[in-house]
């Protein structure tokens, strides 16, 4: 029988352990592009946001179901347009996650669920970052991290710590 987007193994007591193979390749290419780029520690939080989103990209930008089998570079460009300051990437995502429930088997695939986590955790978990919109020289003591912080859902932190790996690779 064909597998579509991950492999399976007999288990113990005749039943099947599907591996998520689609989503652990995403999300090991985004690891080794954050990795690549030196960017933060990777214990960090910054580091999983911007893991998650980008594996969340590469997972669901893969509308052909040929993930495990691309090369990197062939979809650098993708990903950059789709990471990019000026795109709906949160719209995006939430469009796809759905589409890809509709095209799943009652939507429970393994690789599916992984990136609905990932999407959860990224909404729901919010990072002290540094306010981007605040206006310039408008704090005493000028230092960087002196600087106003807000509280800010992870994919906002995330996705653009994603995007400059992308262009850092």
């Amino acid at each position: 029988m064909p597998q579509t987007g991950h492999e399976s193994a007999e288990g113990t007591g005749g039943g099947e352990l599907t591996v998520p193979m689609a989503w652990l390749y995403a999300e090991y290419i985004a690891d080794e592009l954050l990795r690549t780029g030196d960017l933060m520690p990777p214990t960090s939080f910054e580091f999983r946001a911007g893991r998650d989103a980008l594996a969340l990209t590469v997972f669901l930008s893969d509308t052909g179901g040929e993930l495990c089998g691309i090369r990197v570079v062939t979809r650098l460009e993708t990903w950059l347009s789709l990471t990019a300051h000026d795109q709906p990437w949160h719209e995006w995502v939430r469009e796809r996650l759905a589409g890809a429930a509709a095209d799943a088997d009652g939507g429970t695939s393994p690789d599916l669920e992984l990136a609905r986590a990932a999407w959860r955790w990224l909404r729901e978990t919010e990072l002290l970052a540094p306010d981007l919109n605040a206006v310039p020289g408008g704090t005493a003591g000028g230092g960087e991290e002196e600087g106003p912080k807000v509280w800010t859902p992870a994919w906002r932190l995330g996705l653009p710590l994603g995007h400059l790996a992308i262009h850092l690779f």
